[in-house]
């Protein structure tokens, strides 16, 4: 196990409980008391989520329409949990450094880290040193400017987004970095959700969800698979819960059960704390892990046979005679699969796969949400196009309560990835940035999240940059990003607090810290606000009020800009400085330059923002021939040793991807700890294994392991062969080879190994 990460603890007895309700009221008052003075907690979450306050900075799940925002709580007990730990009163300064080596610091697990408090000045590790200490803003720039001058070419740099950067922030630095003259754009969606942008652009000719929040309580059956939301986007059991007071059905299809989905209580309505709790979900499925693909492939040979047997009356072939092609290919297809071979692949009983075909056998409005557990599989792209080909049998798409519902996870993430955050962005987004700022865009495909850890290792990238996150703990194969991160001679973090990818460093390393969504953003010209772009999306203003946590932060905007004129020179055309003063200017050239911001400023001022453009939801499918395609793809589930087991990771309720507020899993039962191992009883009895041992996991892939030992193995309801723990911490396990086809998603969701018990 890495010397760069906590030592394991012992764990108590899990006891789930129910979603939401007064516990998550308790939650949400213990984190503002505990962070921050009530006062000025309470008065911050009375903004969140607001037309006129700040969008979440933790999960991209979309907000009603201006009219029908709660005016008292329109947030979940994690967006309240962000930003209690945003507006924490703790800082962390050059006299907390002082006092703090970085081998010091490297002992401290990653929630001590995270809780030292806000960042409030420039801070670098200078070459040799043991110590972080202060930095000028001024010199900060002129360091990396001197690293980035020294470089045999710009492609030796690399630049990482986190998802939380605003719409501006995002524009602007892919902007700058282009002008450098690479492509290397690496962000977090090439983590999460870059499979389903694939397979459904090859699709559907967008990869966006095609439904909206209003579609959710319209649909007749609405199918989760590979997402809890009770934990990862709460605000979703809401429109769940409205889903079923309007008579619809939800099927979950998951490895494990989810509180959220089996017991919710809506916070907002006391009498719904007592008495028992609202089952969401009409039918639980709990797949293999990755026998996602043969379940939909099931459903779908099942349907088809139904429709042979009383024709037109399963199918849609008016939708699909006038807006697909590929059908007669996917027909042929579905006839040479045995079902009796999809049901064994899928780990589910026939009859549990017939009851979800038989929802779903004669509705016209059918929605299918995912998320991480179908996407980050080694077939991941292959099990979208199958939620594709569904809805498209049955005309589920372009209509009220019907479509795709990838729900995305950090705040903007896909806002990112509109303004320009990509290693491949096409020509014609390149030819019009190249026209609206007179300078011409590389056009030589940059690195991606797993290309540009490969060329840190191979020291064929030398500098690194990352505008918020903690790539060093958000990325697969923990060992080989730790080395490839050192041995690069900068590392450069913006960030609000302090994390592991600080301490896992280069020669020379840089910290320069941000405000944050709640914090005001004023320059010479006024108070300045910024937009994000919802899962649904929809693109709304965001504007903080509170001083800054220290007169030394800086926005992203200022960070950015300030640098590019440091970089780039003085006599550098693009007036750096102006877009750095007024917001308004940016959004003028992301209008030139991105189709469907046209009167941006004007638009986005209104309440609720706007919709981007969704050819899906309209029936107009962005495809080469206008149509929505039914594909073919192949099927081998992936085959595990005799004995070893098939691994997934998992968040736990008390964290936001690698942001860790606390060390329990409220709603799978477990306290006090993350360093668990879930396991099968059966499977535990099999390995003589008691709740609580001491355990050594061991991963294979094409003949590597990887081992990490001390997690305490729990019992608990997931399939025979199946086992979980948290990320990031199992992210040990994960080989960076292992991945996706075709978006490189880390197959973080199917992990084979082997566990056993350790004998100390």
């Amino acid at each position: 196990m890495s010397k760069s990460l906590p030592k394991p603890k012992t764990v108590p007895i899990p006891t789930p409980e129910s979603a939401a309700g007064l516990p998550s009221i308790r939650s949400v008052a213990y984190r503002i008391w505990e962070e921050t003075y009530i006062g000025r907690g309470v008065k911050t979450l009375f903004k969140l989520n607001q037309p006129k306050g700040f969008d979440c900075p933790s999960c991209a799940w979309p907000d009603p329409d201006p009219d029908e925002v709660s005016s008292v709580a329109e947030y979940c007990e994690n967006g309240a949990k962000a930003v209690a730990w945003e507006i924490t009163k703790n800082h962390v300064d050059r006299r907390f450094f002082q006092q703090n080596s970085v081998l010091a610091l490297l002992e401290k697990d990653d929630h001590w880290l995270e809780k030292q408090g806000r960042i409030t000045e420039p801070l670098i590790l200078k070459p040799g040193s043991s110590h972080y200490e202060a930095i000028s803003w001024e010199a900060a720039f002129n360091e990396i400017s001197n690293h980035l001058k020294a470089l045999d070419s710009p492609d030796q740099s690399i630049w990482y987004t986190s998802g939380r950067t605003s719409n501006e922030a995002a524009f602007i630095y892919q902007t700058f970095v282009r002008m450098l003259g690479t492509n290397n754009l690496p962000d977090c969606s090439n983590m999460c959700h870059e499979a389903s942008g694939v397979a459904l652009k090859q699709t559907l000719g967008i990869g966006k969800a095609s439904v909206t929040l209003s579609d959710i309580q319209q649909a007749e059956v609405l199918m989760v698979m590979g997402q809890n939301p009770g934990t990862n986007a709460p605000r979703m059991l809401t429109e769940l819960q409205k889903l079923k007071k309007s008579g619809g059905k939800i099927i979950a299809v998951n490895p494990l059960p989810e509180a959220g989905l089996m017991a919710f209580r809506h916070p907002q309505k006391p009498w719904e704390w007592v008495g028992s709790p609202t089952s969401l979900q009409d039918l639980f499925l709990p797949v293999q892990i990755n026998g996602d693909q043969a379940f939909l492939l099931a459903i779908q040979k099942l349907l088809w046979e139904e429709e042979q047997k009383h024709p037109g009356t399963v199918f849609d072939h008016a939708f699909i005679r006038s807006y697909t092609k590929g059908y007669d290919a996917l027909i042929a297809h579905l006839d040479s699969l045995s079902l009796d071979e999809l049901i064994r692949a899928s780990g589910l009983k026939e009859a549990e796969i017939r009851e979800a075909a038989s929802l779903m056998m004669h509705s016209r409005r059918i929605i299918i949400a995912w998320a991480m557990g179908i996407t980050q599989q080694r077939n991941a792209e292959s099990t979208i196009r199958e939620i594709v080909n569904l809805l498209l049998l049955k005309g589920a798409m372009g209509k009220p309560g019907a479509g795709t519902l990838p729900v995305r996870g950090h705040s903007n993430v896909q806002g990112d990835r509109t303004m320009g955050i990509w290693e491949k962005m096409p020509e014609p987004f390149l030819e019009k940035l190249g026209d609206a700022f007179s300078f011409v865009p590389p056009r030589k495909e940059g690195f991606g999240t797993i290309q540009a850890i490969e060329a840190m290792e191979k020291g064929k990238a030398r500098v690194f940059f990352g505008l918020g996150g903690n790539f060093a703990l958000a990325t697969p194969d923990t060992e080989q990003v730790f080395e490839a991160l050192r041995g690069c001679d900068l590392t450069v973090h913006v960030s609000t607090k302090l994390n592991r990818s600080h301490l896992i460093h280069g020669k020379t390393a840089l910290i320069l810290p941000c405000l944050g969504r709640t914090e005001e953003d004023l320059t010479p010209n006024g108070r300045q606000f910024v937009t994000t772009e919802d899962t649904a999306g929809r693109v709304r203003m965001s504007m903080g009020d509170l001083p800054p946590a220290s007169g030394e932060l800086r926005s992203e905007v200022a960070i950015i800009c300030g640098l590019a004129r440091v970089v780039l020179g003085t006599d550098h055309a693009t007036p750096w400085e102006d877009l750095a003063g007024n917001y308004d200017l940016i959004r003028e050239k992301i209008e030139a330059v991105i189709p469907g911001f046209e009167q941006y400023n004007k638009r986005v001022r209104e309440p609720g923002g706007f919709y981007l453009p969704n050819g899906a939801r309209e029936r107009k499918f962005q495809t080469a021939d206008g149509k929505a395609v039914f594909t073919v793809n192949p099927i081998s589930p992936p085959q595990v040793a005799p004995g070893n087991y098939v691994l997934m990771t998992l968040r736990s309720h008390d964290q936001f991807n690698t942001t860790i507020y606390g060390l329990d899993d409220r709603y799978r039962g477990v306290r006090d700890s993350r360093q668990v191992v879930l396991m099968n009883p059966v499977d535990m009895e099999r390995k003589h294994l008691r709740q609580g041992d001491k355990t050594r996991i061991t991963s294979f892939f094409q003949g590597q392991e990887r081992v990490l030992s001390g997690f305490a193995a729990l019992p608990y309801e997931l399939p025979e062969g199946s086992a979980a723990m948290y990320f990031p911490e199992g992210n040990v396990l994960v080989a960076l080879d292992s991945h996706s086809p075709e978006s490189h998603c880390p197959a973080s969701k199917f992990i084979e190994v082997s566990i056993e018990k350790l004998h100390l």
